[in-house]
């Protein structure tokens, strides 16, 4: 957990009603059928690599392995194509934070729902989750980033995540 005034808690906070809804439209896939899965999947593929690329931006988000090969390698064995995935452009590094946060977060739920996924479909991707520390480190990151910066910065900061969890619920539709 974090520290009640850390940037990492008001990021929970102030997104906990888009996480909700994230969280209940990607929730609506049954996961142990292939068809739903496929779904699911290519869901993600809409919104992970543009969110993964924005992110990049950040150096210490480049000391964390990407998903989108292992998202594109699942879809692959399910004789999928990744789609185009969704328009999505950050230019602001307090945003890119905010992007990170739901990015690297969304793998504590992907290791939740890997366990719903048939053992005779890929599950890389949701596989994939942190080493053991990892999550604390990039709480850490975030905390570190956001500190003595100002009310603008911590506004960019969440509207960046906003704008993921945005990114992810469009890619549902």
């Amino acid at each position: 957990m974090s520290a009640p005034g850390s940037a990492v808690a008001e990021l929970r906070r102030a997104t906990a009603a888009s996480h909700d809804a994230v969280d209940a439209a990607f929730g609506a896939h049954d996961l142990s059928d292939r068809a739903a899965y496929l779904r699911f999947l290519l869901a993600h593929a809409r919104a992970l690599p543009a969110a993964e690329a924005a992110m990049r931006a950040l150096p210490f988000a480049n000391t964390l392995t990407p998903r989108t090969p292992l998202l594109h390698d699942d879809l692959a064995a399910l004789g999928e194509a990744p789609p185009p995935p969704l328009p999505f452009a950050v230019e602001d590094d307090a945003a890119r934070w905010g992007v990170l946060y739901v990015v690297e977060g969304s793998r504590l739920g992907g290791a939740m729902l890997a366990r719903q996924v048939s053992a005779d479909l890929p599950h890389a991707y949701l596989a994939a989750v942190h080493p053991a520390g990892q999550w604390r480190a990039i709480r850490a990151a975030i905390d570190s980033a956001a500190a003595g910066q100002d009310a603008d910065w911590h506004a960019r900061m969440i509207d960046g995540a906003l704008r993921t969890f945005a990114l992810y619920r469009e890619a549902t539709g």
